[in-house]
Order: C-alpha cells, then structure tokens, then sequence
C-alpha cells in the first residue's frame, strides 16, 4: 500500500465519521465525486464544514478559499493529493 492508498483510507473514514455516514459498497474510489445528490454520498454543505473541521483536528489544515476548497473536496484523491503536497 502506497502513502497515497494508505491516506486515502484515513481520510475516506475519516469523511464517514464526520458526517455520520455509513460505509458504502463497493468502496468509493479515489476519484469519485462525493458531493452532490447524484454521488453514492450525496454529501452538502454542512457536511463540508464538518470534514473541514475534521482536517483541521486531525491533519492542522485550514481549507481557506472556497473555489479551492471546492475543488480539493470533490473526491477523496484530491483532498489525499492537497494533503500530500502540503505535508511534502
């Protein structure tokens, strides 16, 4: 398992936990949108401030400028990518 892979599994639990969401199956991939009603999470808003809040606990990122953060939120390998660039 590469950092990468092993990140992604982090922060896809860690994106359940926050929103109080259940595991999907099969297991989301890295690129899968997870915001809007047409993803499997169909996650809004108020669930991205409850993962922003998240990755400040856990990770001490602060997701600032909305166009970023909503480009970086949009699927798990963005945010596995911003993550990685930052902490590189």
């Amino acid at each position: 398992m590469t950092p990468r892979d092993a990140l992604i599994a982090d922060l896809t639990a860690l994106i359940l936990e926050a929103t109080e969401k259940a595991p999907v199956a099969p297991p989301l991939s890295p690129e899968e949108a997870i915001f809007g009603t047409g993803t499997r999470l169909a996650l809004d808003s108020l669930d991205a401030l409850q993962v922003s809040m998240a990755l400040q606990r856990r990770y001490g990122v602060r997701l600032t400028d909305s166009k970023d953060t909503r480009r970086i939120l949009a699927c798990v390998g963005n945010l596995a990518d911003h993550l990685l660039q930052k902490h590189a």
